[in-house]
């Protein structure tokens, strides 16, 4: 507002502008908005607003739009509040469906409410209690709302290279047996390998929950050949979570637990070759959504399967690349079986040695082919029933 203007001289401007603002043209009313921003220092759309605004007459009531309200806010914060905390503070849509049933318990919890406090509870929109609980939503602004699982991914550090020489370092990851529908109601697979021997050990789940991928977990530190040291997982909430870091860390010799960088497949390269030739190999791109597939999976995996995986298939390691010009020259190892290198690890025991040794001679890997393909049979059959 113009500093020697007084509030009644700013008054009487303004409706005699607004006079003029209702009888003007397009142009000329463009002409009044720019006055109005210099006079009183207006933003443009406020200045709009101000143009526009009908005087009230005297002894007139300004007409107030929307229908008039039928509750006493204060009579209905009281005991909507009490309902609104108890629910977990659901928003205004979720606390209407829920009404019927919560303000019955109110009554019965805390005290008897009168009709018509009762009966606006039950008839108010959505959109009408939010606006009662705005206030209350300020208040109890919840904090810290970011899940578990994004706090412990802050927590658990990335790795994009692996720079450890010693076996006993695992990338993990699970793979879906859900035939194209992922629901959760089918079967997974637990896939490891170790980084340095390239010993791979995969179990079934049943679910990706917490407890199974932890349990299996636990079944898979106890069959390898030397002393687990390490996990690098993806970001699944499978691996994320308060059991596992607790099982990495809370121990006599803690395991260096880290994750790869979201969306970055090449970060868990080991492992996730390992999916196609380990996992979709044997068991395919089918859904085994009957639960008695697992122990049969799993009976397979710690036999015959994982037998054959780890003492008959060699594999290369990549050793060194180089870029050539415009080509990639990478260099391997030479082709050896996952217990060739364990055998050679100073890290695993000579008794373990010995034990690994000795079913390595008593194994032939025809025979262990064709149970695997009795077993691989069976678990179709089961799989094709319905649970």
């Amino acid at each position: 507002m113009h500093p020697e203007m007084s509030e009644i001289t700013r008054k009487e401007v303004l409706a005699k502008m607004r006079r003029r603002y209702v009888a003007a043209g397009l142009e000329y009313k463009g002409k009044l908005i720019n006055q109005a921003v210099e006079l009183f220092g207006y933003h443009r759309k406020a200045a709009i607003r101000a143009l526009r605004r009908s005087e009230s007459k005297p002894g007139i009531v300004a007409y107030v739009r929307g229908r008039p309200r039928k509750y006493s806010a204060e009579q209905l914060l009281k005991p909507l509040k009490v309902i609104w905390l108890a629910a977990l503070q659901p928003c205004g849509k979720r606390l209407v469906s829920a009404m019927p049933e919560w303000v019955p318990a109110y009554e019965q919890d805390h005290h008897k409410l009168d009709s018509d406090v009762r009966e606006s509870l039950l008839s108010a929109s959505a959109a009408t209690l939010d606006r009662l609980l705005a206030p209350a939503r300020a208040q109890h602004r919840r904090r810290g709302a970011t899940r578990p699982g994004t706090l412990l991914r802050q927590e658990i550090p990335i790795r994009t290279e692996w720079c450890e020489e010693s076996a006993g370092f695992l990338e993990i990851d699970t793979v879906a047996l859900c035939g194209g529908s992922l629901d959760d109601r089918h079967a997974w697979m637990f896939d490891g390998v170790d980084i340095q021997t390239t010993w791979v050990e995969m179990r079934g789940l049943p679910n990706r929950g917490q407890a199974a991928t932890l349990s299996q977990l636990q079944d898979v530190e106890q069959s390898l050949p030397f002393a687990l040291a390490g996990l690098d997982a993806d970001n699944g909430g499978e691996f994320i979570n308060h059991h596992l870091v607790a099982y990495a860390h809370q121990r006599e010799r803690p395991l260096a637990f880290t994750r790869s960088r979201p969306y970055r497949k090449n970060d868990n390269a080991h492992v996730e070759q390992k999916n196609y030739t380990h996992v979709r190999q044997w068991f395919g791109y089918e859904r085994h959504d009957n639960p008695a597939v697992v122990s049969r999976i799993n009976a397979l995996c710690k036999g015959a399967l994982g037998q054959l995986l780890n003492f008959f298939l060699p594999s290369m390691k990549l050793q060194s690349k180089r870029r050539e010009g415009s080509r990639t020259v990478r260099v391997y190892d030479r082709a050896a079986t996952p217990v060739q290198r364990v055998l050679v690890r100073a890290e695993v025991s000579d008794e373990k040695k010995a034990q690994l040794r000795q079913l390595h001679q008593s194994l032939n890997p025809f025979a262990l082919r064709r149970q695997i393909d009795k077993q691989l049979k069976e678990i179709d059959s089961i799989r094709q029933l319905k649970a």
